[in-house]
């Protein structure tokens, strides 16, 4: 029964029973060989980038109360709060025109290029926050750079998180790629930790007002370094094998196949490209809620201590670091659906009784909602880097995964913060943030039921991938014994 409905699944049948370009059988050169230094090498590059981009946020989020003083210091403390995360959610719509440029980059001259690239234009505008003077020195320019700046950073971005996912795909084993994908995110709480916990050092050892006249630069600085550092590995990496692969067969034809403009991908891809939207949704909604919106709503809505908030989120954060390789290793074990589903659904349920248990301000219950909504959150982070890049083919993957998370991520999920605080201030319902979590559960849910299951299985326009020759005889060989099989009957 199980031999039949394996052989009864073409996605399965198409990747691992032929090669494509030459209608012959699968044999082991086909078969894509990992080198498993250059494999972690790979994903350690691409998450420290990603640690790269979430330290800012981290960052700015955990400051974004002394950023409102600084920047925008005539308002309420409710409209410096509207103000900053303002500046916060702008960077978020230029995210798409950064895919736009990086993703068709990304597939004509490789991964690898494009992420050294936007690397170091990540730290270049994180860094120039840093040196920006503030409103009482410079007037009203001191918002507007603080929004180039920003924008700059939400360009270079929108370059990153599509390659980074895109580069540790392609290298990864087909039996390993959620778990390895993992460690994507195990990254960006890991740059995100850093920079809140920064932020909360600062706060503990600094009086108020030096804080507030030069300490808040501080974070800003370090980001140079870290640049330097993250472009350093990044040049020393190779390319992608599914890329090089791609780019040789493009090689050899004589006449390659041409290049799809914008929109002709949008609509030969559209449904897959719906799929990473409403994924990305789900995802980003539930991340900017928990790591953006809640210091300042604990801090600014509740009354909390800022110093007592931010140890809260960053015990969380630390919680959910293994929570998310956790589920990157189970959702290769039991496939992607059912490991975001369990979160969707998570949400849906759990989100309004989270939201009373923080909204009540004692310590052991608001802990207790925040450290549910991130063990739902951990479902997402472990499983959309493995989940995503699988929707597309090699030839156009970086392109339309760029574009699809960016635009979903500059719609959904960096507006999170500001459109919540807007909500609860109109409304006066503490309970807003929780029907936004439902409703992106429902988008969730939903999306994931068209969703077919790529756990375990090769990349669309990729041959198996595998850690050893040996692996790759047995693949081969078992191959070979299920057409026998198939013949006989």
């Amino acid at each position: 029964m199980g031999e039949k409905s394996e052989g009864q699944q073409p996605h399965k049948k198409h990747f691992w029973n032929k090669n494509k370009a030459t209608g012959k059988e699968l044999n082991i050169d086909d078969i894509t060989i990992v080198d498993k230094s250059m494999l972690k090498r790979a994903v350690g590059a691409a998450a420290l980038g990603n640690a790269m981009e979430w330290f800012d946020f981290g960052v700015y989020s955990y400051l974004a109360v002394t950023i409102g003083k600084v920047f925008f210091p005539g308002g309420s403390p409710a409209a410096q709060l509207l103000a900053t995360f303002g500046a916060f959610a702008a960077a978020f719509l230029v995210r798409p025109v950064g895919g736009l440029v990086f993703g068709p980059l990304g597939d004509r001259i490789g991964r690898q290029k494009v992420l050294a690239i936007t690397m170091i234009m990540m730290s270049i505008g994180t860094f120039c926050i840093g040196i920006i003077p503030g409103y009482h020195s410079i007037g009203i320019m001191a918002p507007v750079l603080l929004l180039l700046a920003r924008l700059l950073q939400g360009f270079s971005t929108g370059g990153e998180y599509g390659g980074a996912a895109t580069f540790i795909a392609e290298y990864s084993t087909d039996e390993r790629r959620g778990f390895m994908g993992s460690f994507l995110e195990f990254g960006t709480l890991g740059g995100y930790l850093l920079g809140a916990g920064l932020v909360t050092a600062l706060t503990a050892a600094m009086p108020e007002q030096d804080l507030l006249d030069w300490g808040w630069r501080i974070p800003f600085f370090i980001a140079a370094p870290l640049g330097l550092f993250g472009l350093y590995i990044r040049l020393k990496l190779e390319e992608t094998p599914a890329f090089q692969k791609h780019m040789e067969k493009q090689d050899a034809l004589e006449h390659s196949k041409p290049r799809l403009g914008l929109w002709q991908m949008l609509s030969k891809y559209r449904a897959a490209m719906l799929k990473c939207i409403g994924l990305v949704l789900l995802f980003n909604v539930s991340n900017y809620m928990l790591t953006s919106y809640m210091p300042s709503y604990l801090t600014g809505i509740l009354g909390l201590s800022e110093l007592s908030s931010l140890l809260l989120i960053l015990v969380v954060m630390f919680v959910m670091m293994p929570l998310t390789l956790f589920w990157g290793h189970w959702n290769d074990r039991l496939g992607r659906r059912p490991v975001i589903w369990a979160g969707a659904i998570g949400l849906i349920v759990l989100a309004v009784p989270c939201m009373m248990l923080i909204g009540t301000g004692n310590m052991l219950l608001v802990f207790t909602g925040l450290i549910i909504l991130g063990a739902i959150h951990t479902c997402f982070s472990g499983s959309m880097p493995a989940t995503l890049p699988a929707l597309f083919s090699t030839d156009i993957r970086y392109s339309a995964l760029a574009i699809g998370f960016n635009l979903s991520v500059s719609l959904f999920g960096g507006t999170t913060p500001l459109i919540t605080t807007w909500l609860v201030e109109k409304t006066g319902n503490l309970l807003m943030p929780a029907y936004y979590l439902m409703g992106a559960g429902v988008i969730g849910v939903i999306t994931v039921f068209t969703l077919r299951e790529t756990a375990r299985k090769p990349l669309r326009g990729s041959a198996p991938s595998v850690g050893s020759r040996a692996e790759a005889q047995r693949l081969v060989d078992k191959l070979r014994l299920r057409r026998k099989k198939a013949a006989a009957e």
